[in-house]
């Protein structure tokens, strides 16, 4: 298999592996026409995805433009009510100038639910024709944006699919790909040997004080980042849980860290610090997986690998996931969600370097084109909710 293939160019130079067109809700009212919209295109690359707050919030406008101007978005359909707080003229100016077709409808003034819905197919189908023609271009392991997520863990992931993922991570890295791993919650331990691994002193400190941020908004919640399934499955601490998670970072030196809708400047390898800043108002930092999925496709993640131990059946919208699962009796149940069997490693029937390798093939057949598991079922999970982030620090993109 070649490591080159052909991407959609965009106007801003990114390229995307996918030419999705994005039917974007800007308040839950608005979510049941965007849906129908979405609905009358089963065979194309129609995604939904949407803000359901009525309120303003600077973290869900960033992470809309963000999303809207994705390289795998060829182009975008949004629909607002009309009396949202959603800043729906800046985002679609946005989406504007980075080259992509962008109708806006408003509910209220386009006669209601029925009028908009076929409002809405018309322009889908007018944005269908209008990226027909993209550009292709060619794209390589170095072009790549992957993230990393584990989901339903037990104690098989930490021992199977993680630390595949990991050696994943280190060939990506090493040819050239930006890598995120996020979960700073479920990091909780590992700090310092994370800081150990940092490309300067000063990232090492402000990768521990994203850890120690974690640890107290966790602590003011009442919970950690450790569910009932996490416990039947096998784990049984914090700890534990942490240090199957932080494997799937791989060796590589830590490049630095960035928060949700930030870009990685370079290929290397990301910490994604997710958990909001200043006083605790949003409650849990991420409701489910495909929160974090979300964040790092802000973040412009091409495809994410998703490992699972208990099982977990998401895909996304926008960006491909691979799912791997660790748990060889969970495969054999869900086999049909799964792209990757790392549980064969716990069985002895394939060692870690082959199951690394089968995972990177994947990869590149998913950037070429191929559909993952998540993709050939239809899922297009998606969810986004309040947040509040500052600015990162000098420290924390040192210049190498």
């Amino acid at each position: 298999m070649t490591d080159t293939w052909q991407g959609y160019l965009r106007a801003d130079g990114r390229k995307g592996i996918r030419n999705v067109v994005a039917v974007a809700y800007l308040v839950e009212c608005a979510h049941f026409v965007a849906d129908e919209i979405c609905r009358a295109f089963p065979q194309n690359d129609v995604h939904l995805i949407g803000f359901p707050g009525c309120f303003p919030n600077d973290y869900a406008q960033k992470m809309m433009e963000k999303l809207c101007t994705h390289p795998n978005v060829g182009a975008v359909v949004l629909v607002s009510l009309g009396c949202e707080s959603f800043n729906r003229t800046r985002l679609a100016e946005i989406i504007e100038a980075s080259g992509r077709p962008v109708e806006t409808f408003v509910i209220q003034k386009t006669g209601g639910s029925a009028s908009t819905i076929q409002a809405g197919r018309d322009a889908v189908a007018r944005a269908n024709q209008a990226i027909a023609g993209v550009p292709r271009v060619a794209m390589s392991v170095s072009d790549l944006v992957v993230g990393t997520v584990c989901g339903g863990s037990d104690g098989t992931s930490g021992i199977s699919g993680n630390p595949a993922a990991g050696r994943v991570f280190d060939r990506l890295v090493s040819e050239g790909a930006a890598c995120i791993f996020e979960e700073t919650g479920e990091l909780i331990g590992c700090e310092h040997i994370m800081a150990d691994r940092a490309v300067t002193p000063e990232l090492g400190e402000e990768l521990k004080a994203a850890v120690d941020k974690a640890a107290r908004y966790y602590e003011v919640l009442g919970f950690g980042s450790f569910a009932a399934g996490n416990a039947t499955g096998g784990l049984s601490t914090i700890e534990e849980k942490s240090l199957g998670a932080y494997v799937k970072s791989g060796h590589a030196p830590i490049s630095g860290i960035i928060k949700p809708g930030d870009e990685p400047p370079s290929g290397g390898l990301f910490l994604m610090d997710v958990v909001p800043d200043g006083d605790v108002r949003f409650g849990f930092p991420n409701i489910s997986d495909n929160a974090e999925i979300v964040e790092m496709m802000a973040s412009g993640a091409h495809l994410t690998l998703f490992i699972t131990g208990r099982g977990s059946v998401v895909g996304s919208a926008l960006a491909p996931v691979i799912k791997i699962c660790a748990n060889p009796d969970t495969y054999r149940a869900l086999a049909g969600d799964m792209d990757v069997n790392a549980g064969a490693i716990i069985e002895g029937e394939r060692t870690l370097n082959e199951v690394a390798s089968e995972i990177f093939d994947k990869v590149l057949a998913t950037a070429r084109g191929e559909q993952t598991a998540s993709e050939a079922l239809g899922h297009q999970e998606f969810i986004l909710t309040y947040k509040s982030f500052e600015p990162i620090g000098p420290a924390c993109l040192p210049t190498k």
